[in-house]
């Protein structure tokens, strides 16, 4: 009978000295290069029936009460026990001939939704110099038979458990990850699946715009943008920074902290980089900035791409050519993927300037080393064309009348997104601007609408709409404290086509996760033809006219080309990646100098290989060995020639002391930023020591590049 659980030693004398500790060999989990502390539950356990097993009703009659809970994987059985009749329940389990092994019931440690059970198999993946002999010997050693191969991946392969082995499939992957020989060994765990991806944060189900599933009379049919089928692809990564220009961001608030998290901060209105709330009115950014990116972390909201980084620009509050330029130009130098502008010129025509169209022009074109900027602009709240005429009569002292034009110049400049408003029961949120020009909608509140007139201060637009507006707010991030839109540090009541446009530039950062190769034109043409057609055929109730519907070309003056949807957009963009040529050829040069990495220093250490080949690589592996005390101190970075840094390793690596890895295309999709480009000149590694207390040095690295 093969039991992973057995309490008999393993002989490991050869793999002792490095690795997990003998106190932590059973609760630690090795999953994806990470080391994740787990926990035993104490009142279940599973059994695995022989082949010729066919009922445990000798189990059933036991002296010890067993409950089946029926909610096992296939071919398990889970039990539920008293939790100090646990360890004697699993012992009678395994002297039955019907069971081939019995296991406990794992978790992670905080992370109680994550209940895991034991299979029967061990992945290992062996250093490129193990040839089969050592590898059966070392998988025979500790009871494993070989399975198969894993396809894609060097040297990896899938094994059993066999009656052989002593100790369970936990245990036996930290034992062989002593071996100086196994890169990776891993347990394959079985975890329950769910639909799509929800976060945990506590405030998540009242933001209805990014996923619900109705239950109320204010709730459309699938008015929201489908995000959490998009986040079982990518929820972000940190190499996609979202710029948030506007008027402050609270970076004081929970859910804008994180590694990594905040990027080239910039306050264009104090003349530094703390873009911090200063007037009683600065709290739009911070509203806007959760809406797009606030991080998930369990408490609070979560973003449309929790994952990027926010790149916080408090502009000036005007809109002079210096000061569009500073917004774009810094946004370029810094390395925004995404520009979000909830704001417009407080003007009825408003016709961008040369310097700003260029501006903006220029990021869109040179952003992102030639991909250029994914620039979103909101439509504005009036209810007025973006671009057209209008005949307009009864405003406060006669202030707009007759045959007006209106422009909003940043909305309708070409390399724009514009981005006008639906409502959470999928029809045109009443202030919304529409006409030609509208690239897409996405959900926000309903209300009234009006503009700020410097004459008059901010005003309704005549005809009074008399119907009551149905729709739910925005729920989002709020200025900490009693300052802001409401008293809490979260508001329900944003809203306007400002809320609509992070949305947007939420999704957009998700589709440059999963394919950052697409232009900024790409990343456009994704978002409008994977849009729902939603249609409102209703008359606007103030002016009358009905545009809720779309013409030969797919088009409507309301919503564009449509409302945007997260999951078809980014599963588009994935489908998408660039495959690239299969290397005929491979360079591979490696630094073997030992360096020590300085504790607590955040300029860390370098250390570089000089390429002189110019041919561009199309594969790329980093394998890194480090040596240190407590390596969840540590992060490792690529620097490529022309500057580019990837991270390959960040603070996750627990209690190991020794790193010894390889850094793939298929484990760190962002090395592709360094192929097909020349390889010629300095590449360096970057190792920083974080914290305090801890100490190591790199022990060598290598550089391996198909050509």
């Amino acid at each position: 009978m093969t039991s992973p659980e057995n309490s008999s030693s393993l002989n490991t004398r050869e793999y002792r000295g490095i690795g997990v500790s003998e106190e932590k060999i059973g609760t630690i989990l090795q999953r994806g290069g990470e080391e994740l502390n787990v926990e035993k539950l104490p009142n279940r356990f599973t059994v695995q029936l022989s082949r010729d097993g066919q009922a445990l009703d000798d189990l059933s009659r036991s002296p010890i009460p067993m409950v089946y809970t029926g909610s096992a994987p296939p071919e398990l059985e889970e039990i539920q026990v008293a939790p100090d009749q646990l360890d004697r329940a699993m012992e009678l389990a395994r002297q039955s001939d019907r069971v081939a092994f019995a296991s406990h019931v794992y978790r992670v440690e905080n992370d109680p939704g994550m209940v895991f059970y034991l299979s029967d198999q061990v992945t290992i993946q062996f250093d490129e110099s193990v040839e089969e002999a050592k590898r059966n010997q070392i998988a025979s050693e500790v009871g494993l038979e070989y399975l198969k191969p894993i396809d894609g991946v060097d040297n990896a392969f899938v094994y059993q458990v066999t009656s052989k082995a002593s100790e369970n499939p936990i245990k036996i992957s930290n034992y062989l990850k002593r071996n100086p020989e196994v890169l990776v060994a891993e347990p394959n765990i079985i975890v329950r699946s769910q639909s799509y991806y929800r976060p945990s944060d506590h405030l998540y189900t009242k933001q209805w715009y990014l996923n619900h599933n109705g239950g109320s009379s204010q709730l459309g049919v699938n008015s929201h943008i489908g995000i959490e089928q998009a986040w079982d692809i990518t929820r972000g990564v940190r190499s996609v920074t979202i710029a948030i220009a506007d008027d402050s961001v609270d970076l004081n608030h929970p859910d804008f902290q994180g590694m990594g998290k905040i990027v080239a901060p910039l306050d264009l209105k104090g003349r530094d980089q703390l873009p911090m709330p200063e007037a009683a009115s600065d709290n739009h950014g911070t509203a806007c900035a959760g809406v797009a990116l606030a991080e998930e972390n369990g408490r609070g909201i979560v973003g449309v791409a929790p994952g990027c980084a926010l790149m916080a620009i408090r502009t000036t509050g005007y809109l002079d050519d210096e000061s569009v330029e500073q917004i774009f130009n810094w946004a370029i130098q810094k390395g925004a993927s995404v520009i979000s502008c909830s704001w417009g010129a407080s003007a009825v025509y408003f016709p961008l300037s040369l310097r700003q169209s260029a501006a903006i022009t220029k990021a869109a074109k040179q952003g992102r080393k030639g991909k250029g900027c994914v620039i979103i602009f909101a439509a504005g709240n009036a209810n007025r064309p973006i671009n057209g005429i209008l005949n307009e009569q009864g405003w406060p002292n006669n202030v707009i009348q007759g045959q007006v034009k209106w422009l909003a110049g940043f909305a309708v400049h070409p390399d724009v997104i514009a981005v006008s408003a639906c409502n959470s029961l999928n029809q045109k949120s009443a202030y919304s601007n529409w006409g030609t020009g509208i690239s897409l909608c996405a959900p926000s509140n309903n209300a009234p609408p009006g503009m700020w007139l410097p004459e008059t201060g901010y005003i309704g637009t005549p005809p009074t709409i008399r119907s009551a507006l149905q729709g739910l707010g925005v729920f989002t991030t709020d200025r900490m404290g009693a300052a802001g839109y409401d008293q809490s540090d979260f508001t329900p009541y944003f809203g306007g086509t400002s809320s609509a446009t992070p949305v947007v530039a939420g999704v957009a950062g998700l589709i440059l996760s999963a394919n950052p190769d697409l232009t900024a034109r790409e990343v456009r043409r994704i978002l409008e033809q994977t849009a729902d057609k939603i249609v409102d055929p209703d008359p606007d109730p103030q002016l009358g006219v009905r545009m809720g519907t779309y013409d030969r070309n797919g088009y409507s003056q309301w919503f564009g080309y449509g409302k945007v949807n997260a999951y078809k957009a980014v599963k588009m963009a994935y489908s998408q990646r660039v495959t690239f040529q299969k290397p005929t050829r491979r360079l591979v040069e490696t630094n073997s100098q030992t360096i020590e990495i300085p504790d607590d220093k955040p300029e860390g250490i370098k250390s570089a290989i000089v390429i002189s080949e110019t041919a561009p690589p199309q594969d790329i592996q980093v394998s890194v060995e480090i040596e240190h005390s407590f390596l969840s101190d540590i992060e490792v970075w690529l620097i490529a020639p022309n500057g580019e840094k990837v991270l390959l390793q960040n603070r996750m690596l627990g209690c190991q002391t020794q790193l010894q890895k390889t850094y793939s295309l298929a484990t760190t999709p962002y090395l592709r930023e360094c192929l097909n480009l020349s390889p010629q000149g300095s590449w360096q590694l970057w190792v920083i020591d974080f914290a305090p207390g801890n100490t190591g040095k790199l022990k060598q690295w290598k550089l391996d590049l198909g050509l």
